[in-house]
């Protein structure tokens, strides 16, 4: 088992336990650093005994987050809302939080600090939750200007919020909706390679790109995202067009759900794209191949967790007419 101690914020997360198998898997010791620690006994078959420590941190209360940081070499932050509900606000969650943790980083001489954001992370963006995520970076960098920034696309996997809500909708309803048109370009991601990029992140030794964008091998609009879901669900569904002001209205009332299906700034994150700006090679940004990574698509991983919501499940081997 390696000396090295990286701690994770955020690690009892759809795309944590998957960060945590990967540092796990080349001998870190892990410190998993969350709100509610029983919620993340999850996470202990995933390395050796005593490999994985899972401790109560509050990345609201800076004492907590020091506690978290003690005798660790490395820290990566995984926390994130995709909308706000009671205390959990975007600039509180986004912006403040990973601001307190890269003050604790350079406080306590930890050497390496990842901070995840997300494509599409914009000082200008309508959406707040792209716009705190963008604030969120700039923050972490204020405090501690050598920390990596990783922004992954769309992310998925058998328990993502994307591929398996709209596959639930399509069990239940007759149509799809197509935001703004169904144009908005996706990159989808797979949550397993986000995962060893950011090992092979903590890894690195030598001088490289900060910033990383990481988006999956093909660009696939939502529409054909909507059409993917019915033909791996084997169901015909109508796709309705819905312009951005009626799906605003929509939203507003969808949008007092206790688990939403969309809200109103997620309409405004609809209108810009989540694809990977920068070219393979970049001086300045990183992608998989910089990384010496070849991340899988969505044909290759959605369709053996989707099959779930087929009529007759799995064993269903034909096209629904």
């Amino acid at each position: 088992m390696a000396t090295e101690m990286v701690t994770v914020f955020g690690g009892s997360g759809f795309l944590g336990r998957h960060v945590v198998q990967a540092l796990a898997h080349q001998g870190y010791r892990i410190r998993v650093a969350v709100r509610r620690p029983h919620i993340a006994a999850h996470l202990g078959p995933l390395g050796d005994v005593g490999q994985i420590q899972v401790m109560q941190a509050n990345i609201r209360h800076e004492a907590s987050i020091a506690r978290a940081l003690e005798d660790a070499d490395m820290a990566v932050n995984l926390v994130g809302v995709l909308y706000e509900t009671g205390r959990q606000k975007f600039e509180g969650v986004h912006v403040q939080g990973p601001m307190h943790i890269a003050r604790a980083v350079r406080d306590m001489g930890v050497s390496q600090f990842i901070h995840v954001s997300a494509l599409g992370a914009d000082l200008q963006s309508p959406s707040h939750y792209a716009l705190s995520k963008a604030e969120g970076e700039a923050a972490v960098l204020e405090e501690f200007p050598q920390a990596a920034i990783v922004r992954p696309s769309v992310v998925f996997g058998p328990e993502d919020n994307f591929f398996n809500k709209f596959a639930a909708l399509a069990r239940l309803s007759p149509c799809l909706p197509l935001i703004g048109g169904g144009t908005t370009r996706f990159q989808p991601v797979y949550a397993g390679d986000v995962a060893a990029a950011i090992e092979r992140i903590v890894a690195k030794t030598s001088d490289g790109p900060s910033l990383f964008e990481l988006g999956g091998p093909i660009v696939y609009t939502f529409k054909e995202l909507m059409h993917f879901v019915c033909a791996t669900t084997y169901r015909r569904r109508a796709l309705i067009n819905i312009p951005f002001p009626l799906a605003k209205l929509q939203a507003a009332f969808l949008g007092l759900l206790p688990s939403p299906l969309l809200t109103m700034d997620q309409v405004d994150l609809l209108r810009q794209d989540s694809v990977v700006n920068a070219g393979e090679g970049s001086a300045s940004i990183g992608t998989f191949a910089d990384l010496g990574l070849d991340p899988a698509s969505i044909e290759s991983i959605v369709p053996a967790y989707l099959a779930r919501f087929r009529r007759h499940g799995q064993y269903e081997q034909t096209y629904a007419h």
